[in-house]
């Protein structure tokens, strides 16, 4: 791991974003809430959560962080067709949220595919970036 020890504390925040395509019926199906799985965007929130919360037994080097808040929002999208996801973290430590946004927004993700997969195995997830992060030496970055 990289030595943080004489960095100070900062306030943190980071934005990341992605998307899963799916065929039409299967946008319908997660709308209607009628997958046999269950309520699939319920289920991908609180796996977003969970995994931004657990990042660092993920990722090799990687800090385990206290953060401070995790929201994960999820919204369909007829023009993909597919549901776009957002995750924002905070804390205040001595390193970036940046690997938990993007984590907590993979695993959303990964999930609506799980639930999904019975109907529709052609979906693509796509799109995971860092789209915001503040806080620490660099400061305030905007894609």
């Amino acid at each position: 791991m990289v030595d943080v020890s004489t960095k100070p504390d900062t306030e943190r925040y980071a934005r990341a974003t992605g998307a899963i395509r799916m065929r039409p019926e299967t946008l319908s199906a997660i709308r209607d809430n009628s997958l046999a799985k269950g309520d699939v965007l319920g289920v991908a929130r609180v796996a977003g959560i969970m995994a931004a919360k657990r990042t660092a037994e993920l990722i090799p080097l990687c800090h385990p962080l206290p953060l401070t808040d995790v929201q994960v929002s999820l919204s369909l999208d007829e023009g993909l067709p597919g549901v776009r996801a957002e995750a924002r973290a905070r804390t205040t430590g001595k390193t970036g949220v940046e690997m938990e946004a993007i984590t907590a927004v993979s695993l959303c993700l990964v999930t609506i595919y799980d639930m999904a997969k019975a109907v529709d195995r052609e979906m693509v997830i796509t799109d995971i970036l860092l789209v915001e992060k503040s806080g620490g030496r660099s400061g305030h970055w905007l894609r």
